[in-house]
């Protein structure tokens, strides 16, 4: 399991030599091993079906008790098929799409390492690992984005993605640290059965809103649903896998996934039932209002996954059953969808319906399965989709209170979803052939292959229902917590309100096509603070921070070293001296008792150097000043027995000494460029500095937070170390990374100065 969730990875680095070993057929080579995965993959269906869900350990960071567990049960095993049997296919896809391409390995590279994380998500038990799964998801989905990055819409369209989605990410974090706090463990297997405990805590709400707010995000969810269609700008092969199977269906699998925790709470039901609702109908109408085939597409997966949140959130068994079905019924047709509109795109060289028509003769098989796929999309029978749209139907029906609500919010966006699906059949293929950029050709076989297969699968899988039953059985009851009767799945059940649903929204869908041109704008107005508000908050967000960074780079980051330490001075003293009075934690007695003569005097030293190295207009009288200082503190550490530190800061003050020395002739004369008011102000800064950080060593010296390490130190210095110097060992072993520290620090001094004599030797005739 390791090896089949980490090999995306490992082979995404050989990408480059094997593009340069087998040329044009890249794609092909590649695809190899989501096809191996996936039959790996379908070998635990027998054993899945049966109900033997499987856990499968490997310890990872074993001292903190963070083992790298994988989940297989009906939920993570349907995704871990949908995820490699779709990406075969893609990989094929994007070898033919961009055959030639200078940067085709770069595109390769990604989707694998894309593939890899979504596995790794889906099928991940312990909760800091998905995390990190669903984190990388963003970064990889951002480097396909933004593969164009010749392009500003590229550039700006993967920026925008991964700030939402890893904004979002960071309120998952906390809300699954809070899940595994509450819960009582980090493992998903462990968490699941125990809902009722998790939701008496008086943290399960502060939980479940950031779990919402990362998964929201992620699935492109109103009003984070802006982000979606602006990916578009992501190469075809891209957007076929990331709508049809990967990183946007991430957000309801984690929904999916977390039901059996959250049902039966009312907040969790709600939100996402209108949520998705919102979402669902925004999605349906923007699609029927827009011209570009991949925006159609895109605005149809927000839709869908709108859909599949309320469905989630309405969680009975039937919605549970129709959100599965609906995932499968749409992963088949919208991969073979955007595959095609690819495919138009490679030909023609456009993607816009206006430009598009009459192509039905020279890309014969091209049009059928775009004809196919785009009926699974309305919801047209023998396709699979139309049983998933009888089931959601169903399920709006079960909803209790909301059915009224959710009923029309569906019908609505089933009509805008046939004109969408007329729109992308019809308008390219039918009426007088349109001159496009390119002569339209039929696209290779290898672009082909893809969508011809996914559309088939969803007309197969509508004539024979039963070839998905067990995995769709095992998924609902994974989602569900409990066991599940054998599914009715069929083309038809009789009369019933679900068909009259479907056939009202079939006609009125057929209607609006046909009206399209005069009733796309109004649509578009009527929904657009809906569908644009978001974005341009989002907008106005950026060009807000990008104020905020343009003015703190004037105020805090100008350039001026005294300005950084003045800023960095007066936070401290405001933070530190707010908490010890706040807290009325001065605690401290002046006493002189056992002061020694030369510690005076040494102090008295250190005092005139401060002074004199401030005050001086002479430059080397000023570094000899810094000088003595240095050597000042080194007497008082070995006044204090503290020899290797006495050593240590002699090593520095002299390289120090010197380097500044050397410095010195390539400095220009001394000026007095600030006014008396600026040195008076640094003075007093410096003065409460200095006084705040005295009251506070004072204060720290006669507090005692209990029993001290020396004790540890002295009992474990030989034992654990071997060692019966303890300074020593706490040098080397229990301080060890401190030291180094110290040692590189002393070596770039050395460096420095050796750099500096040397220019000057060289300097001199």
């Amino acid at each position: 399991m390791l090896v089949a969730v980490l090999a995306g990875f490992v082979l995404a680095c050989f990408v480059p030599r094997l593009s340069l070993l087998v040329g044009p057929h890249i794609g092909w080579c590649l695809a190899l091993l989501p096809a191996a995965l996936f039959t790996y993959f379908a070998g635990f269906l027998p054993e899945i079906v049966q109900g033997h869900n499987q856990v499968i350990d490997y310890p990872w960071i074993p001292s903190l008790g963070i083992s790298l567990n994988f989940l297989v049960d009906g939920l993570s095993l349907m995704f871990a098929l949908l995820i490699t049997g779709i990406g075969t296919f893609i990989l094929i896809y994007a070898g033919a799409y961009l055959k030639g391409h200078k940067d085709i390995h770069k595109l390769l590279m990604y989707l694998l390492a894309f593939m890899a994380a979504m596995l790794g998500l889906v099928l991940s038990s312990n909760l800091i690992a998905l995390f990190v799964f669903w984190e990388l998801t963003s970064i990889t989905s951002y480097l396909l984005i933004g593969f164009n990055h010749e392009h500003d819409p590229a550039r700006k369209a993967a920026l925008q993605g991964l700030l939402v989605t890893v904004g979002g990410g960071l309120a998952l974090m906390a809300g699954l640290l809070l899940l595994g706090v509450i819960g009582g463990s980090f493992e998903l297997h462990e968490l699941l059965p125990r809902g009722d405990a998790l939701q008496a805590s008086p943290l399960f709400m502060a939980m479940m809103v950031l779990v919402l707010a990362g998964t929201f995000t992620k699935s492109a969810q109103t009003p984070f649903h802006f982000w979606l269609p602006n990916a578009m700008a992501a190469p075809t092969p891209v957007s076929a896998y990331l709508h049809s199977a990967t990183m946007v269906k991430a957000g309801v699998y984690l929904m999916a996934r977390l039901q059996p925790v959250m049902a039966g709470n009312e907040a969790w039901t709600l939100t996402l039932t209108l949520i998705g609702a919102l979402t669902m109908l925004v999605g349906g109408v923007m699609a029927v209002c827009s011209t570009d085939l991949k925006r159609i597409l895109a605005f149809s997966t927000v839709m869908a996954l709108g859909t599949l949140t309320m469905l989630i959130g309405i969680g009975t068994p039937g919605a549970l059953l129709a959100a599965m079905v609906f995932l499968l019924a749409h992963a088949l047709y919208k991969g073979a969808l955007f595959m095609a509109a690819g495919t138009l795109d490679h030909s023609t060289g456009t993607k816009d319906v206006h430009d598009l028509g009459g192509l039905r003769g020279l890309m014969p098989q091209t049009a059928f399965f775009v004809g196919l796929a785009a009926l699974a999309l309305a919801g047209v029978p023998p396709l699979f989709g139309f049983i998933a749209k009888e089931l959601m139907f169903e399920a709006a029906l079960q909803a209790g209170a909301l059915s009224g609500l959710l009923l029309v919010m569906a019908m609505l966006t089933a009509v805008c979803i046939v004109a969408a699906a007329a729109l992308v059949a019809i308008k390219p293929f039918m009426g007088e052939l349109k001159p496009t950029p390119k002569t339209p050709h039929e696209a290779p076989f290898a672009m082909r292959l893809g969508f011809s297969v996914l559309a088939l699968g969803g007309l197969l899988l509508g004539l024979v229902p039963g070839l998905a039953e067990p995995l769709l059985r095992a998924a609902v009851r994974a989602i569900g917590g409990h066991p599940v009767a054998p599914l009715e799945l069929a083309l038809w059940h009789g009369f019933n309100l679900p068909l009259l649903f479907s056939g009202l929204a079939l006609v009125a869908g057929v209607w609006l096509y046909r009206d399209w041109d005069r009733w796309r704008e109004p649509l578009a107005g009527l929904i657009r603070p809906l569908a644009y508000g978001p974005e341009r908050g989002y907008e106005r967000m950026m060009e807000a921070l990008v104020r905020l960074a343009d003015w703190q780079t004037r105020v805090l980051q100008n350039g001026y070293m005294t300005h950084y330490i003045l800023t960095i001075l007066v936070t401290t003293i405001g933070l530190l001296a707010y908490t010890l009075v706040s807290r009325d934690a001065f605690i401290y007695s002046l006493s002189f008792e056992g002061v020694r003569f030369y510690e005076v005097v040494v102090s008295l030293l250190m005092l005139v150097a401060v002074v004199y190295a401030s005050a001086t207009h002479l430059r080397l009288g000023s570094v000899a000043a810094i000088g003595a200082l240095g050597f000042a503190m080194a007497l008082i550490y070995v006044f204090f027995s503290a020899p290797d530190l006495a050593i240590t800061q002699v090593l520095v003050e002299t390289l120090t000494v010197i380097l500044l020395v050397l410095v010195l002739f390539r400095l220009p004369g001394f000026q007095d460029l600030s006014s008396p008011w600026i040195r008076w102000r640094d003075a007093l800064v410096a003065g409460a500095f200095g006084v705040l950080i005295t009251l506070l060593v004072l204060t720290v010296n006669q507090s005692s937070l209990g029993g001290g390490i020396s004790r540890f130190l002295v009992e474990n210095s030989y034992v654990a170390a071997h060692g019966r110097n303890i300074v020593n060992v706490i040098l080397v072993d229990f301080r060890a990374l401190d030291t180094l520290g110290e040692i590189f620090v002393l070596a770039l001094a050395a460096i420095g100065v050796n750099a500096m004599i040397r220019l000057r030797a060289e300097e001199q005739p």
